[in-house]
Parts: structure tokens; sequence; C-alpha cells
């Protein structure tokens, strides 16, 4: 019997996997303080100028995740030919349709609304994972652990009149595109995550769909100003949040169960309202909070209970 790699017994590892993804997920949640603060001090207005911002970032992740790949992998980061139409087509599911639609819809919803929504992808990932992977079907421990995720993330955002009325297409519809949009993306990277490694998958999709939402910033009459030492800074590690979240996530993806990963991203909202009280100077310390987290811990905890299923671990071929 062939004998599995080292690197694959540690990545399926239940306490590697969680400090791996609550790393990444704390990087993610750290995102919203920053591009609070990133509207600021670059004078973002308009929603040509958000997805030009957003598109600045991804395009320097993308060189970043290039360069840091090639000085630890020891080669150029190169694809296989075959390999570059399901890149590319990840890039613009993953990069440029995710953000477009979050950074138009965040703009024509309240943050509370926004950040309920978005944080239901992990929800959507584990749902697509039953119809796209084979063995990776919808269990009562799985629709349990997200159904009390998704109860931590609303009851963190309870406040009164913040969901206020109506619903949108162009807020909160196009939040929930970006959520659909992202929680499929996690699935389909899973199918490729074999072909190249997680550092090469991670430059080349970011790269690509930064180069689009660029353009469709320029084409918006978008403009990114503002750029001083302070803010140069805030957008080097806004860009190094992809790089190193993203390809910890995809390595992750590449030796475990969707579900199995996913399940962590209800964590992002908590750190998110940590970290903002931090930075921001908000109240964070409070019986809502703490029973959100409570809520979330539990969920993680039922759904990585038991054993992983060996056939469900070794990656798509």
């Amino acid at each position: 019997m062939e004998k599995k790699p080292q690197t694959s017994n540690k990545l399926q590892n239940p306490a590697v996997i969680c400090l791996l993804a609550l790393i990444c997920c704390a990087l993610w949640g750290s995102a919203f303080p920053c591009i609070k603060v990133g509207y600021e001090w670059f004078g973002i207005e308009g929603t040509g100028s958000q997805i030009l911002f957003a598109g600045y970032r991804f395009f320097l992740s993308g060189v970043l995740t290039f360069m840091i790949g090639c000085i630890l992998e020891k080669r150029v980061l190169t694809m296989k030919r075959s390999s570059f139409p399901c890149i590319l087509r990840q890039g613009i599911l993953q990069t440029t349709v995710q953000y477009f639609f979050f950074y138009v819809g965040l703009s024509n919803t309240t943050g509370t609304k926004g950040s309920i929504i978005n944080a239901s992808n992990a929800f959507v990932s584990i749902v697509a994972a039953h119809f796209i992977l084979k063995d990776e079907k919808m269990t009562w421990k799985k629709g349990a652990g997200c159904a009390l995720g998704l109860a931590g993330v609303i009851v963190i955002n309870l406040a009164p009149g913040a969901w206020g009325t109506g619903f949108s297409l162009m807020g909160e519809g196009m939040v929930f595109i970006c959520t659909v949009a992202y929680g499929i993306s996690t699935v389909i990277l899973k199918t490729i995550s074999d072909r190249e490694s997680p550092m090469t998958i991670t430059a080349y999709q970011t790269l690509f769909g930064s180069v689009i939402l660029v353009a469709i910033g320029l084409v918006l009459g978008g403009h990114v100003q503002g750029f001083t030492v302070k803010s140069t800074v805030l957008l080097i590690y806004m860009a190094l949040i992809t790089t190193i979240a993203f390809s910890l996530w995809t390595l992750l993806l590449k030796y475990n169960p969707v579900g199995k990963v996913a399940i962590y991203g209800f964590t992002i909202p908590v750190f998110g309202v940590a970290l903002s009280g931090i930075f921001l100077g908000e109240k964070i310390v409070t019986a809502k909070n703490l029973s959100a987290l409570i809520l979330v811990s539990i969920g993680i905890i039922i759904v990585n209970s038991g054993k992983i299923n060996r056939n469900t671990t070794s990656g798509s071929r």
C-alpha cells in the first residue's frame, strides 16, 4: 500500500485544520475594518472607485503571491496549459464576480445585513459540495452545524433597527449573488486543487480576476488617490490578507472535505467584530457577542465530530 505523504497527514489533523482555518478567517475578518479605513485614507467614493480599489488590492496580492511562491517553491511559478481554463474560471468566479457584487451590494445596504448574508457562504459551500462532489453529501450534522453557525452570525449582528426594511436587488440581492459565487467557487477550487500548487492557483486566479476588476473600475470612471506611507502600508497588508488566507485555504481544501473547512467561515464576522472593536473603538465585550461565539463554536464542533471519511480526504483527481 502506498504511504500517504506526511504533509497530507498533518493537514488532515483536526487541530491543524482548526488552527489554519481560524488564521484564514481572522485575516479575512480584519479586512472589514481595513476596508473602512482604506475608503477614508484613499478618498474612495462611488462604485467605480470601490471596484478599482478592490482591483488594485487583489492585483498586488497576485503579484506578492507569485513572488512569495517563487521563493518558497524555489522555481518560477508556471502552470500547465491544460490548467489555464480552470484557473481563469476560478479567477473570474472567486475574485471578479465575488468582489464586484460584494462592493456594489455593500454600498446599497447596511453593513449588518451585508455581513449576515455574506457569512452564509459557508452554508452555500456545504450545500454546493452535496451536488458537485459525489463523496460530500449533506448530513444532519452538517445541517445542524450550519444552522448554529448562521444563528451565531445573526445574533452577533442583532441591533435595534439594524435590519431596516425591504429587499433591494442592488443591495441585498448583490451581496447574496456574491455569497453564492464564493460558496460555489470554494467547491470548484477543491476540484482543481490537484492540478497545480496552492501558491500557483492563488497567484494566477487572483491576477486574472483582479485585472478584470481594474478594467471594470476604470470603465466606470473610478479613481484611487491619497497614496501616503501609511495608506500604502495598509494596501500591502490588505493584499497579504488575500495572499496568505487564500493560499492556506486552498491547501486545506486539497486534503480535506469542503464541509470540514468551510464551516469555519462562520467565524469571520466574529473576528470582524472583535478587530473592529480593537481598531475602530467599537464595544465588543457583550452578552450578544459571547452568545454568538458559543453558537459558532458549537456548530464547528458538530460538523467536525467523528472520524473523517478517508475517501474524501485525498483531494479531487
